[in-house]
């Protein structure tokens, strides 16, 4: 069904199309990530169950193809990933020359170093956002998150050096409890739907589609919300299809060691909501690295902010006139221009979808 007015709702507050039966255009048909089953996973108890399930994963992995490498960041979970990967190829962002988040780019090297990876960097500029974004777009038939641009160009990048299997960590933080913004309190409903709706459509389209139906999926008594449930069920779809997408698009395979586990015990939201978020992975951190302080979650870089400091905002029709650009962070701004982008594509292409 060709629903736009839907579509273009549910991007801005999900950053992907909800309804499977929904589409932008005729002939165009979106597609959604689908996580693995419960059944499929390896239940963890402890860091050292962790640490077991990863180290088999990795052996699994060696056996399948014939180079490996992995997306790695400055962050705990692709280092803890990278520590079972002596000699494999790494691959790390680097924007603007190196001068954007050095600090992060210097821990990506020292793990590297540490474990005796072939370290590689993926250098990105607005110019190669912009030439790598139309492909994502259209393979996944719908507008993209900020990161899959520059995922698309690590892959094929990746591919290039001979790699047919890129490792990332990232569905740790949904796994082990790294979401601290969004665990940070037993949230009301009005409160949640505020707070995970990533931009509210009705403050930039014209006709904007309410978007509260799939919250409602998850309205407990009292005004409260399942929110864990919420993220288990909706994170999962639109953080790993960006990966998904991007990996399918550089013909190259994908594995996400973290999305192939489960938590044993109960997340506790005590430790959690007292700075201890991933408290799991973080005794793994200690373990693997136990030279240096566990750094401080920080998701994927992309200097959304500096692209768009200067744009004054989308002109297609579809969009409301005079919109508070001032008011929107980075990826708003983002979600607007891709928006606006891939709306373009599809009266360009019109023909061919």
């Amino acid at each position: 069904m060709v629903d736009k007015k839907y579509c273009m709702s549910s991007y801005l507050a999900f950053r992907y199309i909800e309804n499977p039966e929904k589409n932008f255009a005729k002939g165009l048909v979106h597609k959604n990530f689908q996580p693995l089953n419960d059944s499929e996973k390896t239940i963890c108890y402890t860091s050292n169950d962790i640490h077991d399930s990863i180290e088999k994963q990795i052996h699994m992995l060696k056996s399948k193809y014939s180079k490996l490498g992995i997306l790695l960041s400055g962050g705990m979970d692709s280092a803890i990933v990278a520590s079972y990967m002596s000699g494999c190829d790494a691959y790390t962002f680097r924007f603007l020359g190196g001068g954007y988040q050095s600090e992060e780019l210097k821990r990506a090297e020292y793990y590297a170093k540490y474990y005796g990876l072939n370290l590689h960097y993926v250098d990105i500029d607005w110019d190669t956002i912009k030439k790598y974004l139309k492909p994502v777009m259209l393979a996944k038939g719908a507008p993209v998150h900020s990161i899959e641009p520059q995922i698309l160009q690590a892959a094929l990048q990746a591919k290039q050096d001979g790699c047919d299997c890129i490792l990332v960590g990232e569905s740790s933080d949904l796994v082990f409890g790294g979401m601290d913004g969004l665990l940070a309190k037993d949230w009301t409903f009005d409160e949640f739907v505020k707070r995970y709706t990533f931009l509210n459509p009705a403050l930039v389209l014209k006709e904007p589609e309410p978007m509260n139906y799939l919250f409602e999926r998850y309205r407990l008594p009292n005004n409260m919300i399942d929110f864990q449930k919420f993220m288990d069920d909706i994170f999962s779809i639109e953080s790993s299809g960006s990966y998904w997408n991007a990996f399918a698009v550089a013909g190259i395979d994908y594995y996400d060691p973290y999305a192939h586990l489960k938590m044993g015990n109960k997340l506790d939201l005590v430790r959690v909501r007292n700075g201890e978020p991933k408290y799991l992975i973080r005794q793994l951190m200690a373990l693997r690295y136990p030279e240096i302080p566990v750094p401080n979650k920080t998701p994927m870089p992309r200097p959304v902010d500096e692209y768009f400091k200067n744009w004054t905002g989308p002109t297609r029709k579809e969009f409301r006139e005079h919109i508070e650009m001032s008011s929107l962070t980075g990826n708003q701004k983002w979600q607007l221009y891709c928006l606006e982008e891939f709306l373009n594509l599809l009266e360009n292409n019109k023909e061919k979808v």
